[in-house]
Formats: structure tokens, C-alpha cells, sequence
């Protein structure tokens, strides 16, 4: 087996407690250490000690199963940043201001969020009904995960 490029551990998990991005943490290395490392190894060092899982889901927000071709669009991207934001994650600053000027056009238009995965295009917007209590359009069956993570 190769040798962990894992300088200290202790520091690491230290890291993991502090919130510390994986990216943040490929770059620290790298300037520190001056070692190359790759997101999967700190992802594979959180599940082999069994730290948190970092991934924030809003099952709220996102109650589909969303289809593997539909998963990096905009209004996806858009919720799991809200629901981050709603979890009390920090967001990158970028991140931050497309997320507002999005929920402020949402408003302004006076529309929600619709996936429907029998489309190419998947998600939607639609103008916002009575029944729509949030930025998304509940759909009649929830597909997605029963809980969040």
C-alpha cells in the first residue's frame, strides 16, 4: 500500500471541523506541503474516519429524483445553493450574488420551479400559483430522498 500523503491527521480533521472546503483543502497542501493532492482523497479521508457528511440536501427544495442529465442545470444548481444558504452554510461570494439576483427574478416574475424528468429540458419556470408556498412547485408525489442528510 502507498504511503498517506496525509502530512498530519489531527491538523485534517481539524479542518473538517472548521468547514474547510476540499478545494481549500488541495490548495493548503499544496502551498504548505508543497504536495499535490485531489478532492476524492479528502472525501475518502472524511468516510474512512467517519466525519460528517459535507453534502447539504434540501429535500424541501429538491423532491424529485432528479435524472443524471438534469443534475448540473441552472435551477438545480440554483436550489441546492439555496438550500445551503438555508442550512447555515456559507456560500462563495459569487455563488451568494447569483443566488439573490435568481430568487429576485423568481419574485419579480412572479414564478416558481418545475422538473418534470420525461423532458429534455427538465426544469422549468412557471408562473406561481396559491398553492406554491415556496420557490418550487410541490410536485403531487415526492421521488426524491425521504430525508435530508
Amino acid at each position: 500500500m502507498p504511503a498517506s500523503k496525509i502530512v498530519n491527521e489531527q491538523e485534517v480533521v481539524r479542518w473538517f471541523e472548521e468547514g474547510r472546503t476540499y478545494r481549500w483543502m488541495v490548495e493548503e497542501y499544496r502551498r504548505k506541503y508543497d504536495i499535490e493532492t485531489v478532492v476524492s482523497m479528502w472525501s475518502n479521508f472524511r468516510r474512512r474516519r467517519g466525519l460528517d457528511v459535507r453534502i447539504i440536501r434540501d429535500v424541501a427544495l429538491i423532491p424529485w429524483a432528479v435524472k443524471a442529465e438534469h443534475r448540473w442545470l441552472y435551477p438545480v444548481q440554483m436550489l441546492r445553493h439555496e438550500g445551503r444558504r438555508r442550512a447555515g452554510a456559507e456560500l462563495r461570494e459569487a455563488d451568494d450574488v447569483r443566488l439573490d439576483a435568481w430568487i429576485a427574478n423568481l419574485a419579480k416574475e412572479n414564478l416558481v420551479v418545475h422538473y418534470d424528468p420525461d423532458t429534455e429540458e427538465g426544469f422549468f419556470y412557471i408562473p406561481r400559483e396559491a398553492r406554491d408556498t415556496d420557490i418550487i412547485r410541490e410536485p403531487k408525489v415526492r421521488t426524491g430522498r425521504a430525508t435530508s442528510e
